[in-house]
């Protein structure tokens, strides 16, 4: 886990677009600028996604106005930060003032942090509606491939048939379905089949 990284990590490259980016499809929060998260409360929901139930949520202030409620947050992070052995010590002085070269660089560490842990994925109870669509893609998926798979046992099952499994029809189709090779498609040979019995007739 990405807990101490050097100024000339890439994690200091991102941009203050993709933080805000990251920031809000994940928090579901429309900020426009760094600063909007001074207070303190996005980074302790961060943490507490990657390690659900590490911060106590109940004493972050999500209306936080004042500085000093601000350091109220941020040490509700430190204390969590400790708590899990992340060694990072938090500029609160200088990130509660909201100037966006510090607020830019926290979140930078921040980010490099969570994608560090489990890949980036985050809990599953604020990514809820994301994973519920990729699952339910899936079904369908799944249901879509199963019924294009028993059309095609169908066929084969037909192909293989004692009256019709030497017909050059059935044998053109049975080189279709047998092919092992994805790259030479078997079509042209197949097509060569049918003409030359159409030929012969």
């Amino acid at each position: 886990m990405a807990t101490n990284i050097g100024m000339m990590d890439s994690a200091y490259f991102v941009g203050r677009n993709e933080i805000l980016s990251w920031i809000n499809d994940r928090l579901q929060l429309n900020l426009s600028r760094v600063e909007e998260a001074a207070s303190g409360a996005v980074q302790c929901q961060m943490i507490d996604m990657v390690h659900p139930g590490v911060v106590p949520m109940h004493k972050v202030n999500f209306e936080a106005r004042t500085e000093y409620d601000y350091i109220q947050n941020y040490k509700v992070l430190q204390d969590v930060f400790n708590k899990l052995k992340i060694n990072k010590h938090v500029e609160v002085n200088r990130i509660v003032k909201g100037r966006p070269l510090d607020n830019l660089e926290f979140l930078q560490w921040l980010k490099r942090y969570c994608d560090s842990v489990n890949g980036g994925i985050m809990n599953e109870k604020l990514n809820g509606v994301c994973v519920t669509d990729l699952k339910l893609s899936v079904d369908i998926l799944e249901k879509e491939r199963d019924f294009y798979f028993a059309k095609l046992r169908d066929i084969e099952v037909l192909c293989q048939a004692p009256e019709i499994e030497n017909l050059p029809m059935a044998v053109a189709i049975k080189k279709i379905l047998y092919a092992e090779d994805e790259k030479d498609s078997p079509l042209n040979e197949a097509q060569g089949i049918v003409s030359s019995s159409m030929n012969t007739n």
